[in-house]
């Protein structure tokens, strides 16, 4: 009986005084009504919790609705040129040699140059441009043409120095430029 004497004594005076003691009657509480409440409720049924799965995929999207991927299968539009306008190829073509000017060429020659083949926004965006500063002196290839819409194409030209990428839109007497950019190769 002194063996049961001293562990109760050493129960309520010094372990259940310690934080030790008490997480330990703490958890000890906790999993014994964890354990209570599933004795209690009896065994799970085959539709409770994420046990069941679907029989079928889980789409967000209509797939009647057609292809809204980055992706596509079908080849983009032809481009629709009005009858007797220019051609993309031949907007970027005069527009190229129009870019490149010269040797020597004035500033406001090259704008003329360059205004009726351009969209309002790009010749604004050129209005301080310098002929000088054009990297490039001559085409050295023939224009690739990448439509991607009926009113809108980019074309790449490769130059002596590199690549220009013109982007053009439709307008009501033709294509124009939209977008210049150059790539140094």
């Amino acid at each position: 009986m002194t063996a049961m004497r001293r562990a109760l004594e050493f129960l309520f005076s010094r372990a259940l005084r310690s934080r030790l003691g008490v997480a330990l009657v703490i958890a000890v509480l906790v999993f014994g009504v964890i354990g209570a409440a599933r004795l209690v409720s009896g065994p799970p049924g085959p539709a409770d919790g994420l046990s069941n799965r679907p029989d079928r995929p889980i789409t967000t999207v209509d797939p009647t609705a057609g292809d809204d991927g980055v992706m596509s299968t079908e080849a983009p539009p032809s481009p629709v040129t009005p009858a007797g306008a220019r051609t993309p190829e031949q907007t970027a073509d005069r527009f190229a040699k129009a870019w490149l000017g010269g040797p020597g060429i004035a500033a406001d020659q090259w704008q003329a140059g360059l205004r009726p083949l351009s969209t309002a926004a790009l010749t604004e965006k050129l209005s301080g441009a310098d002929p000088g500063g054009v990297p490039a002196e001559q085409i050295t290839g023939p224009p690739e043409v990448r439509a991607r819409t009926q009113t809108f194409v980019e074309v790449l030209l490769p130059l002596d120095t590199g690549r220009l990428r013109l982007e053009l839109v439709i307008a009501d007497d033709g294509w124009l430029v939209d977008v210049l950019d150059w790539e140094r190769q």
